[in-house]
């Protein structure tokens, strides 16, 4: 069985990289990958959250036309976020379903049908795959930009909006002092 590499230069914070030379004459190649503590710490750095407490990206490699691979798997995990509202904690919970395609270059429409009900995406074949990296931009499409806690509201306060600035009357106002004929 092919072993994942750990290290990659263009992903430092959790690279999980298959040779595809490695696996070519493999009907599948099936895959279950988490970070290590370190490697969480990093992720959630790199995301913008407080932590990532798991995550688990699991699935299968399939070979397709000629010279193609499918991958299709699921992504879990749990992210402790910063509620934009309050500041405080937020724990969002992530299962989503996670399908690319990966054709070579040279592939043509003929060869691989990608059907356009699905949301799947196609990408360039190149001699290996980041599952860490695929894993990562899954997380991060499906973690909410604007975090909210349950029940946390902005309070709009009349006395708040007389005390405001307001640049567009202070204008009109300079406006009309240098100008009063024009108004």
């Amino acid at each position: 069985m092919p072993e994942l590499i750990s290290h990659a230069a263009d992903n430092p914070e959790f690279a999980r990289v298959v040779e595809l030379r490695q696996i070519r004459d493999l009907s599948q190649f099936a895959f279950d990958i988490s970070p290590q503590p370190a490697e969480a710490v990093a992720l959630a750095e790199l995301l913008g959250a407080r932590a990532v407490r798991k995550l688990r990206f699991s699935g299968r490699l399939t070979p397709v036309g000629k010279g193609g691979w499918d991958l299709d798997a699921e992504l879990g995990a749990t992210v402790v976020q910063t509620c934009v509202v309050s500041l405080e904690p937020v724990t969002t919970r992530v299962d989503e379903r996670v399908h690319r395609a990966f054709l070579p270059e040279t592939a043509s429409s003929a060869e691989i049908v990608v059907s356009p009900d699905e949301d799947d995406e196609v990408e360039p074949l190149g001699d290996r795959i980041d599952l860490g990296r695929i894993a990562i931009e899954a997380l991060a499409l499906a973690l909410p930009a604007y975090p909210r806690k349950a029940g946390a509201t902005l309070e709009a306060g009349d006395d708040d909006d007389a005390d405001r600035p307001r640049p567009f009357a202070a204008l009109a106002a300079l406006r009309e002092k240098l100008d009063p004929g024009d108004t």
